[in-house]
């Protein structure tokens, strides 16, 4: 199968933390060589686009533009104005989740917004929390940017926004609306961006819970990598199998 364009994942695909995977490099490179359409569709909310294209340029020495990268910020953003039911909002995250959704046209509210949002937050505290739940308890509805238990770092496996919302849900007997990976919306915008239907596109990704469940869960053709969250030791077990499996990018064949 030769695939028309790529949906990519970031953390643990193309690099891990702070360190480098060689092989996503030339992976990219290897797309952009054949000018094949390609868009990172990531969970991460902390970095815009254009701080992602920064980082790429400057930690990874990758280069692309704003344009290949589709965050589950701007996601979240996408259902709010389709879901329409307000412009009040309280935020539990980090800039590259807050100071787009403001500059998108919504409102800080921290009494009674019309939407909580939850997303990574490493500065996270109790009052954060506090304001999350009660806003939630008065009705407001509740969003999960991504359900990622974990992020994958050369530290190790730190907690994710899915550990953040599961708290949350808790408090607040609760349950979120997931829009990140492996949700159909951020899916369906992704093809969106990228221009191309379901079956001309693959989507590459190291989570089985998040990157390859978006493609089993969406009908779109799936590539685990080895290289970051999922160990190759779950890939017998896993309950519906990724249509390709790699240890690393570079056995990839663009002309399968």
């Amino acid at each position: 199968m030769t695939y028309k364009g790529y949906l990519i994942d970031l953390d643990g695909t193309i690099y891990l933390g702070s360190q480098p995977i060689p092989a996503g490099k030339r992976f990219v490179e290897a797309l952009q060589q054949r000018n094949l359409p390609f868009l990172f569709v990531t969970n991460n909310t902390t970095k815009a686009p254009e701080m992602v294209v920064q980082r790429l340029a400057n930690e990874f020495d990758i280069h692309v533009s704003a344009e290949h990268v589709y965050t589950a910020s701007l996601a979240t953003i996408d259902f709010m104005k389709e879901d329409n039911k307000g412009k009040r909002v309280y935020v539990v995250g980090e800039a590259g989740l807050i100071d787009l959704i403001l500059a998108a046209g919504f409102e800080w509210d921290e009494e009674n917004p019309d939407y909580v949002v939850v997303g990574l937050d490493s500065q996270v505290t109790y009052e954060k929390l506090t304001v999350a739940t009660l806003a939630i308890q008065r009705g407001a509805t509740f969003i999960g940017t991504n359900p990622d238990k974990n992020i994958p770092t050369e530290r190790g496996l730190l907690p994710g926004a899915g550990s953040l919302i599961a708290l949350l849900e808790t408090a607040t007997r609760v349950k979120p609306i997931y829009i990140g990976k492996p949700e159909a919306f951020i899916m369906e915008k992704a093809l969106e961006h990228i221009g191309l239907r379901k079956e001309e596109v693959v989507m590459v990704g190291d989570n089985y819970e998040t990157d390859i469940r978006s493609g089993i869960n969406n009908g779109i053709d799936s590539l685990l990598v080895l290289s970051g969250f999922t160990p190759k030791g779950e890939v017998p077990h896993l309950p519906v199998a990724p249509t390709y499996v790699l240890d690393s990018l570079d056995e990839w064949d663009f002309d399968k």
